[in-house]
């Protein structure tokens, strides 16, 4: 399975947004990578450099390539609706994503691991792919064998945000997605409509 494994601090640096999740060394160095930081003197940026940019951090973001994310947005350009926001509830409502919302995982990757080592069940069924879009009423919960798994229950324990498009039972270890979510709940700081412009060239 293909995915992005190169350094991680270094590119939510890049881009000023912790996108891969907690990360403490973002946290002392939150400015960008290179020799001299802050201080380095940067040109203005051309329109597509900042269209490339928020592409890049929405495919970072949902831990995606470039492939997958072409994939996508051809799927949201052909959907009704207005393409950038079809194309971010499209990224939401992949299941590694799902997962990740609920509090299993601290981060996107984590979730991914879950997915792909047979820890998820949708709608009863064991689903090990991280890509798998959901619906609208889809049951994602843990598996029975896994509900013990440590790695689950401190990321469960640790998580406090509440998603008004799903819903989760800590006791039975399971949750609904119940909705696609609006652009206005989607807290992800990403400028969809960049991305539209960049592949609409």
């Amino acid at each position: 399975m293909a995915r992005y494994t190169g350094p991680k601090t270094k590119i939510a640096r890049k881009f000023g947004v912790a996108i891969f999740g907690e990360d403490k060394s973002f946290e002392k160095r939150n400015y960008p990578p290179g020799q001299h930081g802050n201080n380095r003197r940067r040109g203005k940026k051309s329109e597509y450099a900042i269209q490339l940019m928020e592409k890049q951090k929405a495919k970072y973001t949902y831990g995606v390539l470039e492939k997958q994310f072409r994939n996508m947005f051809k799927k949201a350009t052909a959907s009704q609706g207005i393409t950038g926001e079809v194309l971010l509830q499209l990224c939401e409502s992949r299941l590694d994503n799902v997962v990740f919302r609920m509090g299993l995982s601290r981060s996107r990757s984590g979730a991914r691991q879950l997915v792909s080592h047979r820890h998820i069940t949708v709608n009863g069924g064991i689903v090990n792919i991280p890509s798998y879009s959901l619906k609208p009423g889809d049951v994602i919960a843990v598996r029975e064998k896994s509900k013990s798994l440590e790695t689950i229950e401190s990321a469960l324990s640790n998580s406090s945000v509440v998603y008004e498009w799903m819903t989760w039972n800590n006791d039975t270890k399971s949750g609904t997605y119940v909705a696609i979510p609006e652009r206005i709940q989607i807290p992800e700081q990403i400028n969809e409509q960049f991305i539209v412009e960049l592949y609409s060239k």
